[in-house]
C-alpha cells in the first residue's frame, strides 16, 4: 500500500510540477492518434505460469504543450490485455483477453531540436473494461478429467472466475523519439509501460486470489498534427 501511494504521489507531483513552471513558451496544441502492440501479464498470487499476451492497442490524443520542454497528454484508447498460460511441456494453451478503454493523462516531458526530439511520459491512468474472451484447446470445466493435465502444483481456480471488475487504474511510463516531417505533422514511435494497482479479477483475503494486478509494454507507432 505505501508503494501504491508514493507512486501514485510521484506522478501527481511531477504533474504539479509542470503547472508551475515560470518560463512563458508559446502554446503548442496538437491531435493525433497511434497504434500498435500490447504484451501483458497478470500478476496473480498465488502465481499462474505464464507468458507475455500479445494484444492490440489504438487510439486518439490531445496533446499541449505551454512552457518550453513540458506539456500534458491526454489519450483515449483501445488496448488488449490478460494472460497467456505457461503449460511447459504439456499440449495445452489457453489465453484470456480482457478488453479496455483507458484513459491516461501524462506529464509530456521533452528534449532536443526541433526536427528531433526524445521524451518521456509519466501519469497516471484509468481504464473501463468492455469485455472479455477465452481461447482454450480444453474444456476449462472439464480438465479434472483429462489425464495428462498438469494440475499438481498449478493453480486453476481462475478458469472459472470472470473479469468483472469494471475499473483498471495505475501508472504508466513511457520513452520515445518524435521526429518532424514539417511545421504541422510529427511522427513518433514510444515504448510505454503499465502497471495496475487494481485487480482485473475479483481477489482479497477471502478470494482465491489476494491479487491479480495487470501489467502491459505498448509498442507504438504514432502521428501528431499541429494545430496550433
Amino acid at each position: 500500500m505505501r508503494i501504491r501511494k508514493t507512486i501514485v504521489a510521484s506522478a501527481l507531483a511531477m504533474m504539479a510540477m509542470t503547472g508551475m513552471a515560470q518560463t512563458h513558451y508559446e502554446a503548442n496544441i496538437s491531435v493525433g492518434g497511434k497504434a500498435g502492440v500490447s504484451l501483458s501479464q497478470t500478476f496473480f498470487s498465488p502465481t499462474v505460469p505464464q507468458g507475455m499476451k500479445v494484444g492490440a492497442v489504438a487510439g486518439a490524443a490531445f496533446r499541449y504543450i505551454e512552457e518550453k520542454n513540458f506539456g500534458l497528454i491526454m489519450e483515449l484508447n483501445f488496448e488488449q490485455r490478460g494472460w497467456t498460460e505457461n503449460f511447459e511441456d504439456a499440449p495445452y494453451n489457453y489465453s484470456r483477453t480482457i478488453n479496455y478503454l483507458q484513459l491516461p493523462i501524462l506529464t509530456h516531458v521533452y528534449f532536443g531540436s526541433d526536427k528531433a526530439k526524445f521524451f518521456l511520459n509519466l501519469g497516471p491512468e484509468i481504464g473501463l473494461r468492455l469485455g472479455e474472451s477465452t481461447s482454450a484447446n480444453f474444456d476449462v470445466n472439464n480438465y479434472q478429467s483429462l489425464p495428462d493435465f498438469p494440475i499438481r502444483n498449478r493453480t486453476t481456480t481462475q478458469y472459472a472466475i470472470p473479469a468483472d471488475q469494471l475499473l483498471d487504474y495505475g501508472i504508466s511510463a513511457g520513452i520515445g523519439a518524435e521526429l518532424m516531417l514539417n511545421r504541422r505533422h510529427f511522427v513518433t514511435f514510444e515504448g510505454r509501460f503499465y502497471y495496475g494497482l487494481g485487480n482485473q479479477l475479483k481477489s482479497g483475503r477471502t478470494e482465491a486470489f489476494n491479487a491479480s494486478n495487470s501489467m502491459s509494454i505498448m509498442l507504438s507507432l504514432g502521428y501528431w498534427f499541429r494545430v496550433k
